[in-house]
């Protein structure tokens, strides 16, 4: 019988023809997971290391509005201007309309959205030290120790030098509140979206993935110096502040920028999580980066993150962050945007001896106040996210795949842009008839 041929041979055979996983920008890391679709459906068979590789295609499909109001895949047919946009969508029904809402959001918050702190490129392993440290700080390095021998342990983890994951996700606004009435989204009423995503992972500070959920994509990558994000209704833009990881690499697929992450943290107590008992490390964002992440009208105010970490097995369990920004709008009041994300983590397994999370749940609360009451909005949002396949130490892997954009844009996207009432964000998109807009939140 025929041997299968795997992923890595599949590989080591195109790096050897010089055919790197990316060359350009042009030709990202999943470039490649596409040509392998493209052979499974020819009935190529192929064997991973972690479960198969299915999932949706990572391409672009059609998207709303660019910057100068125009409609990305059908201006040529329906002509440019938010106008026209605002026709097709009203042709489409109220339903089709909320939905591409709802998508926006999902993306612009759940999309790629970083960790609040910096992870320094020296050794993230601390080393014990109890004499002149606060009991919390101590306690916090004896807990991330623990999590680092019941991740695989030191050395295994500093061998590795790349990543590669992949999976799916499945993404649903549930529940908009404001300050007159709730509205839950049932499932035949508010069905999910689903789709997919790749990450790849190179030391030190490197990352870049793709998530395509509903017909729409996002990517965000780190070449070290400078993180970026490209959606397609604003383009490529540059984060401002200093480089920090990827949050969803946090959620049981980095166990070592984890580690990093979680040095300096503080241990602040112990809470029972899904019948687990937990310690609570707590890190949170300097003044300093606050206001290096602050931009125009968009002053951040604070950026915290508890990691559960479960007192049996060591590893982090669940992830709570609150992010708060604070916007002062041109003749009016300040309104506040607050996000935080719950995030759960299941199902570790051992990936060439290193402990990987292969399935998770965050729910989501999108809250904006302002100094009137009947001007809030709370919005709820889930993600079901699996893992499919997991990878170390990917020959062919350099750091030409984490190089940016070539139509990268000089001007920074503030974590949370201008999110006005009346459509109006520092993106120059006018959208009509959206309950909450997000142009990015990283």
């Amino acid at each position: 019988m025929e041997k299968k041929q795997g992923f890595f041979s599949a590989l080591k055979d195109e790096v050897i023809r010089g055919l790197s996983p990316v060359r350009t920008r042009s030709k990202s890391p999943a470039a490649f997971l596409r040509r392998r679709q493209k052979q499974l459906t020819n009935g190529e068979a192929l064997v991973t290391r972690s479960g198969s590789l299915t999932g949706e295609t990572l391409a672009p499909l059609y998207e709303g509005p660019d910057e100068n109001g125009s409609v990305i895949g059908e201006s040529k047919r329906v002509g440019s201007g938010i106008g026209q946009w605002m026709k097709v969508q009203l042709a489409r029904g109220p339903s089709g309309f909320r939905h591409r809402s709802d998508l926006r959001l999902l993306l612009g918050v759940m999309g790629a959205p970083l960790a609040p702190v910096h992870v320094g490129v020296n050794d993230p392993f601390p080393h014990l030290c109890i004499k002149d440290t606060p009991i919390e700080t101590s306690s916090a390095q004896y807990i991330i120790q623990q999590h680092t021998a019941a991740s695989g342990g030191q050395k295994r983890q500093n061998a590795i030098k790349n990543a590669y994951a992949m999976g799916k996700v499945k993404m649903t606004v549930s529940e908009f509140e404001t300050a007159s009435r709730v509205v839950k989204h049932k499932p035949a009423a508010g069905a999910a979206d689903t789709g997919s995503f790749v990450l790849w992972q190179m030391n030190p500070d490197m990352w870049y993935v793709e998530l395509a959920v509903g017909g729409s994509k996002v990517r965000a990558g780190c070449n070290g110096n400078l993180v970026w994000r490209h959606t397609p209704w604003l383009g490529a833009h540059t984060a401002k502040g200093p480089v920090r990881p990827l949050r969803r690499a946090l959620q049981g697929l980095d166990p070592r920028t984890t580690a990093s992450m979680f040095t300096d943290a503080k241990c602040v107590g112990e809470k029972k999580i899904n019948g687990e008992d937990c310690f609570i490390l707590k890190i949170s964002a300097d003044p300093e980066t606050l206001k290096a992440r602050s931009e125009g009208p968009a002053e951040i105010i604070r950026h915290v993150l508890f990691g559960y970490f479960s007192q049996k097995t060591g590893l982090l369990v669940h992830m709570e962050d609150s992010h708060l920004t604070r916007i002062q709008t041109i003749g009016g009041e300040a309104v506040y945007w607050e996000t935080t994300i719950n995030s759960s983590m299941d199902d570790y397994r051992s990936v060439e001896g290193v402990m990987i999370a292969h399935s998770g749940h965050s729910v989501v609360t999108f809250f904006r106040f302002g100094e009137m009451a009947m001007n809030h909005t709370k919005t709820r949002m889930e993600e079901v996210w699996s893992i499919e396949e997991v990878a170390f130490n990917v020959p062919g892997l350099s750091i030409d795949c984490f190089i940016p954009p070539a139509d990268l844009k000089s001007a920074s996207f503030s974590e949370n842009s201008d999110l006005l009432e009346d459509g109006r964000g520092n993106s120059g998109l006018i959208v009509a008839g959206h309950r909450a807009k997000v142009a990015a939140l990283v």
